[in-house]
């Protein structure tokens, strides 16, 4: 069974850091692998030179991960960030993210997602992410 939006954003709301709810990310669309979510753009999370962090989006996409892993066990359980790597493409400036999250391989233990961010209305990619998480 596959969350809402509206129910992966209550998974958001109940079950992250104050600082991650800061960022303020919001659940666009979930499907039986995978979770999109928005990262607004935000002055407050731009970098020397005006563009996006990396730590945001390394937040935003870690974030993304553990939605994408809920949507596809059908709810939320705790999950723990084993590895997560990202290799950054492009500067974003002034537009939102957009961090489409999708599960490669879902295991009783463990979970591998391939995550891409990118600037929204554009088609290249501004990030791409792996991740690995330890299922409880």
């Amino acid at each position: 069974m596959t969350l809402t939006t509206a129910e992966a954003d209550r998974i958001l709301a109940d079950n992250f850091a104050p600082w991650v709810r800061a960022l303020g990310l919001s659940v666009t669309d979930t499907g039986e692998r995978h979770a999109v979510l928005r990262l607004p753009w935000s002055d407050q999370l731009a970098r020397e030179g005006g563009a996006l962090s990396g730590q945001a989006l390394m937040a935003a996409a870690d974030t993304a991960g553990v939605i994408a892993v809920a949507a596809a066990r059908g709810g939320f359980g705790p999950v723990t960030t084993v590895q997560q790597s990202a290799s950054f493409q492009r500067a974003v400036t002034g537009r939102d993210v957009l961090v489409h999250a999708r599960v490669t391989k879902l295991g009783r233990r463990i979970a591998f997602l391939d995550i891409t961010l990118g600037a929204e209305g554009e088609e290249d990619a501004a990030a791409h992410a792996t991740a690995v998480y330890a299922l409880a």
